[in-house]
């Protein structure tokens, strides 16, 4: 790697020119300037950083030594609590307060909807993403097993007729006539302000004309009409020349359904980014987005295709004046969390610099674009999603960060918006204390099922052995984790204001599972949860048409509230006795999973992908997937349920299976061909067999010294 030695920094050459010569012109800022201010706040920062992630250490190590005190004794959970906040695991709740955050844009303050979240090292499927602000329902649903298993792959005019039933279905409950059906209208046009539907002899209005809210075409001779329920909106195409609308009664040829308002770009969990070279390639991507000419080319079914940025759409308004619409997702950044370090940019003492404070620089300086253009947010803002904090402290310190980053660059104070991932048992237990030190900037709090696993599994490392994986949905700290969420953040103020977020679905394929599951996310008072694809946001989407969102928030605030104690409760198992084959079936499921997701990290740089579970079922994991299996089978090794020898019998039986399942992927190489040299097989041994002594469980350290190590041969 190339550098250059800049203000007491060694920066990548590839890394200085891209800043300077492409993110840097057009923003106002003066090159040294930028620079020299830069390198203050990390020589300032980093050893903050620091001490905090020896508080960490310090904290788990305390932790481990009371389990291992107490390991005699029947669990006494109120000198459990007593012990947490004797170490500051657990800090006193201070008044109640709401948050003050204001400049949100309407997608995350005021609009329930589905939520995507993808790799910005991948330029097509990050347009993609940015593009599924609307999509097709027909498509959607005639394309998955939305309405049951797809038996053709040419067109089955049977499929066709049951998915325009059951849109007309969802018209006639959302979109309810006057004394007639959906299903019996032959014309639609627009009289004065009004929508009126015809039949052969008689004709009717929306019960509700409030949710017409404009059309294109004449009105007499309409192309489209737009409908908007729960602020949603759903344009609904006419087209007499096209295939399906010559064959429909009124002409309908399309439902366009507003679905993912939102998308979380991300630089953390899906993302393989371990050098310059990858750096450069997400903030390029991310640039892109914020200018706004963002491009990529690509070959599908033979031909080169285009893909850029979707623009606006616009309508005229019942009243005639003219109606604009955004035509992309809003666009968040996940930055990194404050672990790791990038090997892009050296300080003065020759250490590398943190991740997530060169990722908050950068992301915002190309965000300085959108100020300017509003191609993405209408206000000024810039969402930053910050994962893996630990306790109040932590995000404190983004506070302070993100506010240097505002100083450095010239924009008002706030400017950059903050989402609390609450994926870590130390932010959980302290999540309304962690909300105070952000009050005036927090957009966004989530739950996530796999990495608050993975980190209550670290946590209680010592406790003993965990229950098997699957058990873990039905555990009584897991519940509650879900509930409590919810509570701080109404109790805090974020509706109306701030999005409460649910974790992903994670099957793409398993569309009719998911439109009858995921109800169940803006039925719990969430006003965005995550989905793994365009598809899956526009039938996700139709659950916010059903659920009115901030009625349900208004509901739940009077509910009982989920308790501390409850949260606490170890997920451990009492005394096990599992057969051998239980214990062996989920050592395979879980080796499987890693294997399959780690082979094609580090011998690919691939870090989301849609990857075959032990059934061939295709999941969209993560590392979150990573850090729950490894600290799994690693707290089974410790607890001595299984042996290393009995591990290790596992991870190559299943390596096989996993080459197995990757046989047609022309770029994967097998790890059962050469175990002893396969650096992926190596990389998932570690996780397991080092997973106990990796800093809260994650998973980042390995693979990023496995993937580097893979990059050099």
């Amino acid at each position: 790697m190339k550098t250059i030695d800049k203000n007491n920094l060694k920066i990548s050459v590839l890394l200085y020119d891209f800043i300077n010569d492409e993110v840097i012109p057009g923003t106002n800022i003066e090159s040294s300037k930028f620079w020299e201010g830069f390198s203050n706040v990390v020589h300032e920062l980093a050893p903050i950083n620091k001490q905090l992630l020896k508080k960490r250490e310090d904290i788990q190590n305390k932790i481990n030594e009371w389990h291992k005190a107490n390991a005699e004794k029947d669990f006494d959970s109120k000198e459990y609590f007593q012990f947490l906040k004797s170490i500051s695991y657990i800090v006193e709740p201070g008044e109640d307060f709401e948050i003050s955050t204001t400049n949100v844009d309407e997608e995350i303050s005021k609009i329930a909807g589905p939520q995507l979240v993808v790799p910005v090292d991948n330029a097509r499927y990050a347009l993609n993403a940015a593009n599924a602000r609307w999509g097709s329902l027909y498509d959607s649903l005639y394309g998955t097993d939305a309405l049951g298993k797809i038996q053709k792959t040419s067109f089955d005019k049977d499929r066709a007729k049951k998915v325009v039933m059951y849109v007309r279905k969802f018209l006639d409950e959302i979109f309810p006539l006057t004394d007639e059906s959906w299903n019996n209208i032959n014309k639609i046009k627009v009289e004065g302000d009004k929508l009126v539907f015809f039949t052969d002899e008689k004709k009717f209005q929306l019960k509700d004309n409030l949710k017409f809210v404009g059309f294109s075409g004449e009105k007499d001779n309409l192309s489209s009409i737009l409908l908007k329920n729960n602020n949603l909106h759903i344009d609904i195409l006419i087209d007499p020349n096209n295939e399906v609308g010559k064959n429909d009664k009124a002409n309908i040829s399309d439902i366009i359904i507003e679905s993912a308002l939102s998308t979380i770009v991300d630089n953390e969990d899906s993302v393989a980014a371990v050098d310059d070279t990858d750096k450069v390639k997400c903030y390029r991507n991310w640039l892109g987005l914020m200018k706004g000419d963002l491009k990529t080319t690509f070959i599908k079914n033979g031909k080169k295709v285009l893909r850029k940025l979707s623009k606006d759409r616009f309508y005229t308004s019942k009243d005639g004046s003219k109606l604009q619409l955004h035509g992309r997702a809003l666009l968040l950044n996940r930055n990194v969390g404050h672990l790791m370090t990038s090997p892009a940019i050296k300080l003065k003492d020759k250490s590398e610099i943190p991740e997530g404070i060169m990722d908050a620089f950068f992301s915002t300086l190309c965000a300085l674009h959108d100020f300017k253009n509003k191609n993405n947010s209408r206000t000024k803002s810039f969402y930053i999603v910050k994962p893996k904090m630990h306790g109040p402290e932590e995000v404190a310190f983004t506070n302070k960060l993100f506010g240097k980053v505002e100083s450095v660059l010239g924009i008002e104070k706030n400017s950059i918006k903050v989402g609390i991932m609450d994926e870590e048992r130390r932010t959980t237990v302290n999540l309304k204390e962690c909300i105070r030190q952000v009050k005036e900037r927090i957009v966004f709090i989530n739950t996530g099922f796999l990495d608050r696993t993975g980190d209550e599994m670290h946590t209680s490392f010592e406790a003993g052995p965990m229950i098997f994986k699957g058990e873990m949905k039905k555990s009584v700290w897991l519940n509650t984790y879900e509930n409590w969420n919810v509570d701080v953040g109404l109790s805090c103020g974020f509706s109306g204001k701030a999005q409460i977020g649910k974790g992903m679905w994670a099957m793409p394929d398993k569309m009719e599972d998911m439109l009858e599951q995921k109800i169940s996310h803006p039925k719990s008072g969430a006003n965005c949860a995550w989905v793994p694809s365009p598809t899956a946001a526009t039938l996700h989407a139709t659950h916010y048409h059903k659920i009115d969102v901030f009625k349900e928030q208004s509901k739940i605030k009077n509910r009982k509230k989920a308790e501390l104690k409850d949260l606490l409760k170890i997920p451990k198992a009492d005394r096990p006795n599992w057969p051998l084959e239980d214990i062996n079936k989920e050592l395979e499921n879980n080796a499987q999973s890693i294997l399959g997701y780690v082979v094609r990290w580090v011998d690919q740089g691939i870090g989301c992908s849609k990857v075959p579970d032990i059934n061939n079922v295709g999941l969209m994991e993560d590392r979150a997937t990573l850090r729950i299996s490894s600290q799994h089978i690693a707290n089974w090794l410790h607890s001595k349920v299984c042996t290393k020898d009995q591990v290790m019998e596992v991870m190559r039986k299943m390596a096989k299976i996993v080459d197995g399942q990757n046989k047609d992927d022309p770029n994967y190489v097998k790890m059962s061909d050469n175990f002893d040299n396969s650096i992926a097989f190596s990389a998932a041994c570690d996780l397991v067999f080092l997973g106990k002594n990796q800093p809260s469980g994650y998973t980042e350290p390995i693979l990023h010294r496995k993937r580097l190590q893979k990059k050099v041969i």
